[in-house]
């Protein structure tokens, strides 16, 4: 009797060494998938209708030189615009980024760097890269006046992985 608890222990062993060698291929190989595109989520115009908070006019200060201005603004129940201004005049529209739900998908358009909605809910909404683009960010509503841009790259040949925040302001403040 006591060679088949012994017997138990090996395979016990044995079946260790098959889950560890498993979980650690599991692990290259999600590691991997950083690159791949992100799994498509369905959203409706009562999922962005979640992000009315973000409308209105911020000054973002954080890893920068000097105080960024952006505008966001609803176009449509689907379609959210974000002008970017060089100063706190909001005179002059240096760019402006449009995101929009199509097809259940919600995120940016055009020939440039592209990423796509993962995830929304009232406190925010969380965006991964889709084409020519290496990190997510999220939105993250602090309060009625602030909310927070965490960006997120993943760790690359020779560098490291690194975050940025940026704390949002409402603008001009009351």
């Amino acid at each position: 009797m006591m060679h088949y608890y012994q017997d138990m222990d090996l395979r016990s062993k044995v079946l260790f060494l098959l889950l560890a060698g498993a979980v650690s291929l599991g692990g290259v190989s999600f590691g991997c998938r950083n690159n791949q595109t992100p799994a498509p989520k369905r959203f409706s115009a009562s999922d962005i209708e979640k992000l009315r908070w973000i409308e209105g006019t911020w000054r973002g200060t954080g890893d920068v030189p000097t105080p960024f201005f952006e505008r966001y603004r609803f176009e449509n129940p689907t379609r959210l615009a974000v002008d970017s201004f060089p100063d706190e005049k909001l005179s002059t529209v240096e760019e402006t980024s449009v995101f929009e739900l199509k097809d259940g998908q919600f995120g940016n358009g055009g020939e440039g760097s592209r990423w796509i909605a993962t995830s929304i809910d009232y406190q925010g909404i969380t965006f991964e890269p889709l084409v020519k683009a290496q990190n997510s960010f999220r939105w993250q509503r602090e309060s009625d006046n602030s909310w927070t841009a965490i960006l997120n790259w993943p760790a690359t040949e020779g560098k490291p992985a690194r975050q940025r925040v940026y704390k949002m302001e409402r603008w001009p403040q009351k």
